[in-house]
């Protein structure tokens, strides 16, 4: 499913017309980005978990080179889901 069938779903569930259920989603979808970026954790239950966490300084291959490479340490999202989630 893209975004586009997702606005479909949306629209045709909750009885709105495309670009309110447009709209709907591009808000949820930047307040979920927003608190992500202000390290907050979004806890959608029955759904799931979204965080940010902390990935530490690693050491990899260049798989071309097979020379040692350092990775820095970075942040990612993690998503967790709920129990029971897609059943």
């Amino acid at each position: 499913m893209n975004k586009t069938d997702l606005v479909n779903e949306i629209a045709a569930k909750a009885g709105l017309n495309k670009v309110a259920a447009k709209a709907a989603l591009d808000a949820c979808l930047e307040s979920i980005a927003q608190a992500l970026a202000n390290d907050d954790k979004v806890q959608l239950i029955g759904f799931g978990t979204f965080a940010m966490v902390e990935k530490p300084e690693r050491t990899g291959v260049n798989p071309s080179t097979k020379e040692k490479i350092v990775i820095p340490a970075r942040k990612v999202v993690k998503f967790k889901p709920a129990d029971g989630l897609g059943k």
